[in-house]
């Protein structure tokens, strides 16, 4: 089992940067692809960004590429996504989620991502 917490949330104007952090327990992410989803009220979750653990590669949903940065930190079981230039539309809860042992895809899709944290709020005010 991998337990999941995201911290970072919160009010923030626009234009401004927030850091969100994931931390694991339980086993390790050092061999898992990990991603961040956001999702509004009454919307579907939305893929944001993912990593790979074997290489650190990357890839971002259209909507925050150039402005989103994940990273992740495996010796920490850590992963973090830098979000710059902030948007009233970005206001969503975050969640971050793992994928399965060695899976080398960078998926978009939630459905192939098996531990999920309980998501953490990020308000951004016009």
């Amino acid at each position: 089992q991998v337990q999941l917490v995201e911290s970072g949330g919160g009010l923030v104007q626009a234009g401004g940067s927030l850091r969100l952090s994931c931390a694991a327990t339980g086993r390790t992410l050092s061999r898992r692809n990990m991603g961040w989803f956001r999702q509004e009220p009454r919307k579907e979750r939305e893929f944001v960004a993912a990593i790979k653990w074997s290489d650190g590669s990357t890839r971002y949903g259209d909507s925050v590429l150039g402005r989103f940065n994940i990273s992740r930190d495996n010796a920490k079981d850590t992963v973090y996504l830098q979000m710059n230039s902030l948007k009233p539309e970005d206001t969503a809860v975050y969640y971050c989620a793992a994928r399965p042992e060695g899976s080398s895809v960078l998926s978009t899709a939630s459905i192939y991502y098996e531990y999920w944290g309980q998501g953490t709020q990020v308000t951004v005010s016009s």
